[in-house]
């Protein structure tokens, strides 16, 4: 049995919060399916639009994982007034993200234009082509995102910016969780992603830099992490 529908619309703030309350009255706990995601919004009474933006924002503060095929599991049994604050937190972080992002990729896609070697190109080509198929089997493509700009950055050959990018890996992840939800987003983040390959191939600094800060530019639209 599902949770009872909400009297009248909601914000995603309050799914969480019914989802939340519901998970833990109804005795699920770390490692429990969710019912899917046709039957829930059915349940709360939401659109399928509304229930997939309280389910991003329990993916990037940890709270479940979204696995394509497998449907949502549930990581850890958070209170939601707990969610929402990190949620908070998150949203004053992510203009700082984009600045770093802005600063640290546009270089090291820059330097990778100069420094790539043959290795480096086929770690792009490989994250490249891992994305590709995640995304045309119904997939987001998170994993092959990370994997090729973590390529990007192996590929700038500058050990200290990319100790840097470490630093905010995981303020990135949440970012790229949320834009790669955006319907359509996946294959547009993968044409970005192909052109700045193609900037590094071709060993030109100006169109790596460029095409790395549309990407990104592109990245950054995150409604929901951006209070919007």
């Amino acid at each position: 049995m599902g949770p009872g529908p909400l009297r009248r619309n909601r914000l995603y703030e309050q799914v969480v919060h019914q989802l939340l309350t519901w998970a833990a009255s109804s005795g699920l706990g770390p490692g429990d399916r969710l019912p899917a995601e046709r039957e829930l919004a059915a349940s709360l009474g939401v659109s399928r639009a509304t229930l997939a933006q309280a389910l991003v924002a329990l993916e990037v503060t940890g709270v479940v994982a979204v696995r394509h095929g497998d449907g949502t599991v549930l990581l850890t049994a958070p209170r939601p007034d707990s969610v929402l604050a990190a949620l908070d937190a998150r949203r004053e972080d992510l203009g700082a993200v984009i600045e770093a992002r802005e600063a640290l990729e546009v270089r090291l896609a820059a330097l990778a234009a100069h420094r790539r070697t043959d290795d480096d190109l086929a770690a792009i080509d490989a994250a490249l082509a891992g994305m590709a198929a995640d995304v045309e089997r119904g997939g987001r493509g998170v994993a092959g995102d990370e994997e090729f700009h973590a390529a990007v950055t192996a590929a700038g050959h500058s050990p200290l910016l990319a100790r840097f990018m470490a630093e905010i890996a995981d303020r990135i992840r949440d970012s790229r969780i949320e834009s790669l939800s955006q319907e359509g987003r996946p294959h547009r983040s993968l044409e970005g992603h192909r052109a700045i390959a193609e900037a590094i191939r071709a060993g030109d600094p100006d169109a790596a830099a460029a095409a790395m800060a549309a990407h990104i530019h592109l990245v950054s639209d995150v409604p929901l992490l951006g209070g919007g």
